[in-house]
């Protein structure tokens, strides 16, 4: 029980515990932040911190992009857009799709997260049920709960590759799912979900009165293909009842800019505009005028570019991997990080994570950052340094390894 001043009234800090919304008791801190900040303070201490805790790669945005966003503040177009976007980025958007899609079912969005929780706002109601995969993207939970939904995460694991399959999805099913949110390639593990995969889950949700959310922010981050389309991995071509998410963040390098998408079938567009009206008013104009250029090929080629990059430091990654007793159960095909299982320490994943940081000075992510099915055996490594923090990094990796767990193998 809180504390009264003198004259009975309550202290400040009751009047703060009175003012906040009960739903915020629910929205846990990203542990990873946490790590970073440590990290920071570690660094102005005058340590030399790896940083594989961030799913932010470190390259700058593509030269043109940026030429692009300088143009439109010297033009001056500061000023509000439609809600729903630029019309002639939607028409862009809409146009690099290989499947048709009508740019009357593009909205762009303030980032990928917008997407998710205007898409949250728009199709869930208190108490329904929304399936998604434990290991998975963590706010996607807190945008379930603002919603006022019940988020039931799916366990998955090696022994699907980390897919969140049909059958899983059946034995998780209740009369109030009515929404299953799909991540292809996913984070924290980098699964791909094939297409029939997908089709027959956006069959089996449909029969059953639900609807599929398919997040995409990493598709065009996929790496054992040759040169593949960023859009080419769409859901969109397999049934034209799925709500698609995307973002200019990941492959496209803006993650600053803070713009993203959706493709929602033309049913809900009209409630999409009106809960985007009222949650953000209009995505960020400079932002939507730098994004035209990312979509064109001198800053593709960029992008491609880079992708390939982030192939080459994948694999380094993976092979010096092997060397150590932490074995990568699944080799990620897409996203840029490594889930890896670290059981054999015997140390749950946010003391090994300090004791890497601490003694060491490698930066990285616990898996209880992502959900709870194994998540204590489990850590996140993030490819987005350069190749000679990658190599640095798994040097003391492995002394870690030897200090924690023996020699490595």
């Amino acid at each position: 029980m809180g504390e009264s001043s003198a004259n009975g009234s309550p202290t400040s800090a009751d009047a703060a515990g009175r003012a906040l919304a009960a739903r915020v008791a629910d929205i846990a801190p990203f542990q990873v932040a946490r790590v970073f900040e440590r990290a920071r303070q570690l660094e102005r201490a005058g340590r030399r911190i790896v940083h594989w805790e961030l799913g932010e790669p470190d390259f700058p945005s593509a030269p043109t992009v940026v030429a692009a966003g300088k143009a439109a503040l010297d033009a001056g177009r500061t000023g509000y857009t439609e809600t729903l976007g630029l019309p002639v980025l939607r028409q862009a958007i809409a146009e690099r799709y290989p499947a048709a899609v009508d740019a009357g079912r593009v909205a762009v969005t303030t980032g990928a997260s917008a997407a998710l929780n205007l898409l949250a706002q728009t199709l869930i109601d208190p108490g329904d049920d929304v399936l998604l995969a434990d290991p998975g993207y963590p706010c996607n939970q807190g945008f379930v709960r603002a919603a006022g939904g019940v988020p039931k995460r799916v366990p998955v694991d090696a022994r699907t590759a980390f897919r969140l399959t049909l059958p899983a999805l059946r034995a998780a099913w209740t009369p109030r799912t009515r929404v299953v949110l799909l991540a292809s390639p996913a984070n924290p593990t980098g699964a791909l979900l094939a297409a029939n995969e997908i089709r027959a889950i956006v069959e089996f949700a449909a029969a059953a009165g639900a609807v599929v959310v398919m997040d995409e922010i990493y598709q065009g981050l996929v790496y054992d293909e040759r040169d593949p389309d960023p859009f080419a991995r769409t859901a969109l071509g397999l049934d034209d009842r799925v709500f698609v998410v995307n973002s200019f963040s990941k492959y496209f390098g803006m993650t600053g800019w803070r713009l993203g998408w959706l493709v929602a079938p033309p049913w809900a567009m009209d409630a999409i505009d009106r809960c985007a009206q009222n949650l953000y008013l209009a995505p960020p104009t400079v932002s939507q005028h730098a994004a035209l250029a990312a979509l064109e090929p001198p800053a593709l080629a960029v992008h491609e570019a880079r992708r390939r990059v982030l192939a080459r430091r994948r694999d380094v990654f993976l092979r010096g991997m092997d060397a150590l007793a932490l074995p990568v159960a699944h080799r990620p095909q897409g996203a840029f990080y490594i889930y890896a299982d670290i059981s054999a320490t015997g140390l749950p994943a946010q003391a090994f994570c300090g004791r890497l940081l601490e003694e060491f000075g490698v930066a990285a992510a616990p898996g209880t950052d992502f959900g709870s099915h194994r998540a204590e055996a489990h850590v996140r490594f993030a490819f987005t340094v350069d190749e000679a923090d990658i190599r640095r990094g798994l040097e003391r990796l492995g002394a870690a390894c030897r200090a924690m767990i023996g020699s490595p193998r």
